[in-house]
C-alpha cells in the first residue's frame, strides 16, 4: 500500500513558512460567493395604456452599479438580468428605461412606446427594489398619441 504524505509533498514545493499562508488563501477564495453585488430576482410586466408591450427592452439603472436589463415577452413580461441570465437586480432606486421598436426597409424604424422613455434620466420611471420582486408593473402612455415611423437617426447617411 502506497501512503502519500502531503506535509511532505507540499514542504518539498512550498517552503513550509508559506504552508499557512496558502491554506489561508485558498479557505478564503473558496468561501467567498461571486464577489458580485447582491442581487434579487425581478420581474414583471410592461403595459403601455393598459395593453402588455411585446418585445421590449426594458432597463433598470441604479445610482450606483451595473444595469440590469430584459426583454418582454408577448404578454410584455420580463425577468432582468444583471450579470448572469435571471439574477435580477441590485437592491436600491432605480431609474427605468423601456425601448420598443421595429426596424423597417429603407432605414426607417417603428416606434411602439413612446421615445419618451427612452431615457431613464427623463422617463419619470423609478422602481425601488429592496426584496425579490415578481409583481413590477411598469405603465406607460402614448398621451393621446400612437405608434409612429420615422428614419433611423443612426442610419448612415448617403
Amino acid at each position: 500500500m502506497l501512503l502519500i504524505r502531503l506535509d511532505m509533498i507540499a514542504t518539498a514545493i512550498f517552503p513550509r513558512a508559506a504552508i499557512p499562508a496558502i491554506m489561508l488563501g485558498v479557505l478564503f477564495t473558496a468561501g467567498c460567493g461571486d464577489q458580485r453585488p447582491h442581487r434579487v430576482p425581478v420581474s414583471g410586466v410592461v403595459l403601455v395604456d393598459g395593453q402588455p408591450l411585446a418585445g421590449a427592452f426594458i432597463q433598470f439603472i441604479p445610482a450606483e452599479g451595473r444595469t440590469a436589463g430584459g426583454n418582454t415577452d408577448e404578454q410584455g413580461r420580463f425577468t432582468l438580468t444583471c450579470y448572469e441570465l435571471n439574477d435580477g437586480a441590485t437592491l436600491g432606486l432605480h431609474r427605468v428605461a423601456v425601448r420598443a421598436i421595429d426596424s423597417l426597409p429603407n432605414e426607417r424604424i417603428r416606434w411602439r412606446a413612446p421615445k419618451a422613455y427612452l431615457d431613464p434620466a427623463s422617463s419619470g420611471l423609478e422602481v425601488e427594489i429592496v426584496e425579490p420582486r415578481d409583481d413590477v408593473r411598469i405603465e406607460l402612455t402614448w398621451n393621446g398619441g400612437k405608434p409612429f415611423v420615422e428614419r433611423d437617426p443612426l442610419a448612415m447617411s448617403p
